[in-house]
């Protein structure tokens, strides 16, 4: 068994089958396509705001008392690790979400906050400007601040205080954001 739960990849692959089971087998009110585009859209967001929230309740608060020899282990494995999974869950949920209103038929409404599709409306938009700030600010300066592009001190220091603010901006309207879209009951 622990070699099985040792391998992430055969537990995700395990996790597909089960639930491709489950699809197959215990058929959602909705068509097939969509059960599973909202399911990979749930997925997604689980793991892109889990990190952001381990980011921002965890890895940010914890670092200062972490000793500096230590410090290379989550600034050189650890976090660069977290934000490519981070970035990607992202925009695979930006991706789903968009493709899921559009088979819907309310992309359009819900974009231009039309009534009855505003609340869910406000949701996209959050996530849109969440995702943005992901790709064009978090990791553009979390890349500087963790040496993965050079940059001197004074330029880390700065990347590293402009990431986290951003980081806890997107905490912020992360919880407008959810409200919005686990409340959205038309489409």
């Amino acid at each position: 068994m622990a070699k099985f739960f040792g391998n992430l990849h055969l537990v995700l692959a395990a996790g597909l089958v089960l639930a491709l089971l489950l699809v197959f087998a215990i058929p959602a009110n909705t068509i097939p396509e969509q059960a599973i585009l909202r399911w990979l859209h749930l997925f997604f967001g689980i793991t892109w705001i889990g990190l952001l929230y381990y980011f921002n309740f965890v890895q940010i608060p914890t670092m200062p008392k972490v000793p500096a020899e230590l410090k290379p282990g989550v600034s050189k494995f650890i976090a660069p690790s977290a934000l490519f999974f981070f970035r990607w869950a992202a925009l695979l949920t930006v991706v789903t979400g968009l493709i899921i209103a559009w088979r819907s038929a309310y992309l359009v409404e819900a974009l231009t906050l039309k009534p009855g599709f505003a609340l869910i409306g406000v949701g996209m938009w959050l996530g849109l400007i969440m995702a943005a700030n992901v790709w064009f600010i978090i990791w553009p300066n979390q890349k500087r601040a963790l040496g993965i592009v050079p940059a001197d001190d004074a330029t880390k220091a700065k990347a590293a205080t402009t990431a986290m603010i951003v980081s806890r901006t997107n905490t912020l309207l992360s919880l407008a954001m959810l409200y919005a879209m686990v409340n959205f009951n038309g489409g």
